[in-house]
């Protein structure tokens, strides 16, 4: 389906205010963007319309260079259309896209989604080698019929909330000042496949997640996470990395669920990780990694009956 297909697809029949972007993450900025677009929509008689890539344009711009989001695209379009916006259009970003120059995509945005109104951070640029600013954009709009509002990014506690500011913070491990960013904890999806079962032979069965590569993952360590089963929240606790005690390679991402004895291989789980414990380290006996497993959930346990108590 190429975007002239997907664009008439949205069934468009009212003008529309819109704004444009990947929408990574869904985080505070994006829902400042979502609730300015709601917003001049209302004043101007216009339904509200968010134009998303499927896929981000530098998956095709920069193939060689590996993406990873902080959403799947079904959790972000879920997110979207949680915002309240009356129209949320999934886009794939082509090569062919690519090429058009600015006046060529915006001209589709007239004709196919009626667009109005069309709302831009200061410092954002479409079409054929960016060459659509917002100043250029705006000349644009003066002889296709539609206005250019331009809205500040949003900061929050002195930093500018942003999808790159919010994957460093998960490289760090601070999934804490990650969580303040998104207005959510990060959340690692998967289903549960079979691991090795060690963790059953210490006392710690655990839930091991097939997290898509694609997804951004903290750094290595051991957090305080929120388990979700069948739309059920669980306390747990959840070690992220290589298990260096026993010498392997192979990253995991496991969670012991805290109060809870039920097979679950096969089934999706989520985890939302709450805060980092600690980093990973390597003991010098089984027996002090049991001990230090128990110290872990102790602290989650902790962690969680404050968060709980807020």
């Amino acid at each position: 389906m190429d975007a002239i297909e997907e664009l008439v697809a949205a069934r468009i029949s009212s003008d529309t205010a819109v704004t444009i972007g990947v929408f990574d993450g869904v985080h505070l900025g994006h829902r400042y963007l979502a609730d300015r677009v709601r917003s001049e929509a209302g004043a101007r008689g216009l339904e509200s319309a968010v134009l998303t890539f499927r896929n981000p344009p530098a998956s095709v711009l920069a193939p060689d260079r590996p993406v990873a989001y902080l959403s799947s695209l079904e959790e972000r379009l879920e997110l979207l259309r949680g915002c309240g916006i009356d129209h949320v259009v999934p886009l794939n970003f082509t090569r062919e896209l690519s090429q058009l120059a600015a006046g060529e995509f915006v001209a589709l945005l007239v004709e196919h989604l009626r667009m109005r109104v069309l709302l831009a951070g200061p410092d954002f640029a479409m079409g054929k080698e960016r060459e659509g600013t917002v100043p250029v954009l705006t000349r644009l709009g003066e002889g296709m019929g539609y206005k250019v509002v331009s809205v500040e990014p949003m900061a929050h506690d002195g930093q500018t909330v942003s999808t790159t500011a919010i994957k460093g913070l998960l490289k760090e491990g601070d999934v804490t000042r990650a969580a303040a960013l998104l207005g959510r904890p990060h959340r690692l999806t998967g289903p549960v496949v079979l691991g090795d079962q060690r963790g059953r032979g210490l006392g710690f069965p655990t839930a091991n997640l097939d997290v898509p590569a694609r997804i951004v993952q903290p750094a290595d360590g051991i957090y305080a996470t929120l388990a979700w089963i069948n739309g059920e929240r669980h306390e747990s606790v959840s070690s992220i990395g290589v298990r260096p005690t026993f010498g392997e390679l192979a990253h995991t991402v496991e969670t012991f669920i805290l109060d809870f004895d039920r097979d679950l291989y096969g089934e999706t789980v989520s985890i939302d990780l709450v805060q980092h414990l600690r980093g990973e380290e390597r003991f010098e006996t089984v027996d002090a990694l049991v001990a230090q497993m128990h110290r872990d959930v102790d602290a989650s346990r902790a962690v969680l009956a404050g968060k709980a108590a807020r």
